[in-house]
């Protein structure tokens, strides 16, 4: 499907921004230079009758993105949590996107519920309301069990989703690709990669059942963090593509006003979101990826609940190391350690000069200290930060791109609530409780016992491999025999390492 019939789809996308006039309120936000300006409308105007009319009544960023479809709708609501990039008046536009779109008709919700539950909703809820949320993908019900009474929230996918996100992610791909072939500078960003792993994340997205599992997991993780909530999931009356979990009344916490009447400190929600999203990036690896608002609420007692857990992030032990040594680094301005850092996990070539690559660093990061967070152009730094990487010949780390999306999605909510909050103060408290218990001396113990425990449970196998192994180094040419069962030597050497690294590992416990 990723032929160059997707050139009509990619040249119907810039037509729709035109046509809607969403194309001069983007110009404008990112403020595009005069020439620029010039060769993108002069290349779009002819073909704007390609473009889809969308729905007048919005405004014209949220109209073409929501006439384009859901892959652009999920781009627009990372964009809506960025005023400081976007500018105000685009960020209130798009913000639109995250729970107020047009919802699919009550028949059609009722008979997803059906095929997918196998009962008619009457039989299963006692009430079951008009949409109270519409979003790319889905929209929330709330309902009452017929047989307990009691609240809960059903979350149905659109009829046809699928199809419709395949179409779209077909011409992303296909944009990839020409991307790398018509740049070539840009194949160290792995452009096909990204789009893999944006796919994978939304298919993820397009089963409930996964998402079940995932909320699942998350309130687990996450049952003794004071000050947050999670829906507990009703798996009985949960599916693919719907999904029932406990209904949490709530202000959104992007209501301001709503939250300044109802007497909640946004100070304190503000640090709050951003230490608990570093809480479940480094503790757990297990993270929200979509915090924006329309995922989240205040509770009257000053809860923060989490919903809509189609997007995870998942990060190894490993990594989370690594992501928490550079962020300490940044706090302590220690841009010598940030950049060999960089070095030792691979981000960057060998060949590359540590100490330039540290000077590089410290004009990124020394803004932003002694200022508060208004004051700062987060679009000027990530320009710079692109730079940075581009010169230093650094890769996209895939695995890392929902993390790091979902940290400026976090500090757009953050800034949202409290302008001024400082985010290198607010993380240090949490990234230096999480260096000190994974990096100390009782980290190196779990490490040496989990070590230990891999050892004794492949022991008996490790003498015939070591021997098998020293006959092809001793004689390549010959053909492996049988190695022993037992070799007194192989194992004395064996059992003693195991013995050490144990005791030394019970030591640290």
């Amino acid at each position: 499907m990723r032929g160059p019939h997707n050139i009509i789809r990619l040249i119907r996308t810039g037509a729709t921004l035109e046509r809607t006039g969403a194309m001069k309120v983007v110009l404008d936000a990112f403020e595009a230079p005069t020439l620029l300006r010039i060769v993108v409308r002069t290349v779009v105007w002819p073909f704007q009758w390609l473009g889809y009319k969308g729905d007048p009544s919005m405004p014209p960023a949220t109209r073409a993105l929501n006439a384009l479809g859901p892959a652009y709708i999920k781009f627009g609501q990372v964009l809506s949590t960025r005023p400081d990039v976007v500018g105000d008046d685009l960020a209130v536009q798009l913000r639109v996107l995250q729970d107020k779109l047009p919802p699919f008709s009550m028949a059609a919700a009722k008979a997803e519920v059906q095929r997918e539950l196998g009962k008619p909703v009457e039989a299963i809820f006692s009430s079951f309301s008009e949409p109270v949320a519409a979003a790319s993908l889905a929209q929330v019900h709330k309902a009452h069990i017929a047989e307990t009474g009691d609240a809960v929230a059903v979350k149905i996918l659109r009829p046809g989703i699928e199809k419709a996100f395949r179409k779209d992610i077909d011409a992303f791909y296909f944009a990839a690709r020409a991307i790398e072939i018509l740049s070539p500078a840009s194949r160290r960003l792995r452009p096909m990669e990204v789009i893999t792993h944006f796919e994978g994340v939304v298919n993820a997205e397009l089963d409930l059942r996964l998402e079940s599992s995932s909320a699942s997991e998350f309130a687990h993780n996450t049952k003794d963090d004071t000050g947050f909530a999670v829906p507990q999931i009703r798996w009985h009356l949960s599916g693919r593509r719907v999904m029932t979990l406990d209904w949490a009344e709530g202000i959104s916490i992007g209501d301001n006003g709503a939250l300044d009447a109802a007497g909640h400190d946004r100070s304190v929600l503000a640090t709050r979101v951003m230490q608990l999203f570093l809480n479940h990036a480094l503790r757990d690896g297990f993270f929200h990826g979509d915090m924006h608002q329309g995922n989240l609420k205040v509770a009257a007692n000053g809860d923060i609940i989490a919903y809509d857990f189609g997007i995870m992030g998942c990060i190894d032990g490993y990594t989370r190391r690594v992501y928490a040594e550079i962020l300490f680094g940044f706090i302590r301005r220690d841009y010598l350690r940030v950049a060999e850092v960089h070095f030792e996990a691979g981000y960057v070539p060998a060949d590359k000069d540590v100490d330039e690559f540290a000077r590089a660093l410290r004009a990124v990061g020394e803004p932003i200290f002694g200022m508060d967070a208004n004051q700062i152009s987060m679009a000027r730094l990530l320009a710079y930060l692109f730079e940075v990487t581009e010169r230093f010949g650094m890769e996209t780390r895939t695995e890392l791109i929902l993390l790091q999306r979902t940290m400026v999605v976090v500090e757009g909510v953050a800034r949202s609530l409290d302008p001024n909050m400082n985010i290198w103060k607010v993380a240090k408290p949490t990234v230096e409780s999480y260096i000190k218990d994974a990096i100390g001396p009782k980290a190196m113990a779990r490490d040496l016992l989990k070590t230990t425990k891999i050892l004794a449970r492949f022991g008996p196998q490790l003498p015939a491999i070591v021997e098998a192994a020293l006959i092809r180094h001793n004689n390549p040419q010959a053909a492996p025999r049988q190695p022993s069962r037992f070799n007194g030597l192989t194992w004395m050497i064996l059992g003693g390492a195991v013995v050490a690294a144990a005791n030394l590992a019970f030591q640290f416990r």
